[in-house]
């Protein structure tokens, strides 16, 4: 099995208002394919995990590799590029740009990373859409439409680049039983269909009981 993720002895302190270890000895492993949740109370550093998972905070110490690469010490700059190419992030909220269109949105990410046409980039967000069932909504203001379908187009969103893993920071926080159930189904039709990996930071033990595996967090450690 390719590895996708993996953390060797990972440590993070918040150093205001005083120390406070936030992560201790971190290591993890994550293969290709793999459907994985992060679970624990608030407070027991998954956000913080999953933020330095993505890249998106660097101040640690320990080792990130990524698609067995290692990726910790690099220049901002190179992890922008990185993570716009390697990961697709949903959280939340969905935070689309709600005066744009829905595919307008969808596009951005290739956009910035700008490895193909505008043409293409519109091609990919229209068969992302259409996947996600929501192929009716591309012209659609991002403003105009339900809140189970900005999570979709969030996904479609996060897909764009074709990702090596997905990342979630609560995905289905803010939706009803109904539209959590859906993006639960997309995420396992991404993992059997397309070999997606996905690691999910949730509270919602019906969704974390249906993924591969839990990794279970208590005060800024492992339990296994």
């Amino acid at each position: 099995m390719n590895q996708v993720l993996a953390t060797k002895h990972i440590n993070k302190h918040f150093h205001k208002p005083k120390d406070f270890h936030v992560l201790k000895d971190i290591s993890i492993e994550m293969n290709q394919g793999e459907f994985v949740s992060i679970m624990g109370k608030s407070g027991s550093g998954k956000s913080t995990l999953l933020y330095i998972l993505s890249t998106m905070d660097t101040d640690y110490t320990g080792e990130l590799y990524l698609n067995q690469e290692l990726i910790s010490g690099k220049t901002h700059q190179e992890l922008s590029r990185i993570r716009n190419k390697n990961i697709g992030f949903v959280f939340q909220f969905h935070y689309l740009l709600s005066e744009f269109s829905v595919i307008e949105n969808v596009m951005l990410p290739a956009k910035k990373l700008a490895e193909k046409s505008d043409a293409e980039i519109m091609h990919d967000a229209n068969e992302k859409l259409k996947m996600l069932n929501i192929g009716h909504l591309a012209h659609q203001r991002a403003a105009r439409i339900s809140g189970g379908e900005k999570q979709r187009v969030a996904i479609a969103r996060a897909l764009i680049n074709s990702p090596s893993i997905l990342m979630g920071d609560e995905p289905t926080g803010n939706l009803d039983s109904h539209n959590s159930e859906n993006v639960f189904s997309i995420f396992k039709r991404l993992k059997e269909e397309e070999g997606l990996s996905l690691l999910v930071v949730t509270h919602d033990q019906d969704f974390a009981n249906r993924t591969d595996r839990i990794i279970q967090m208590e005060d800024g450690r492992i339990l296994v």
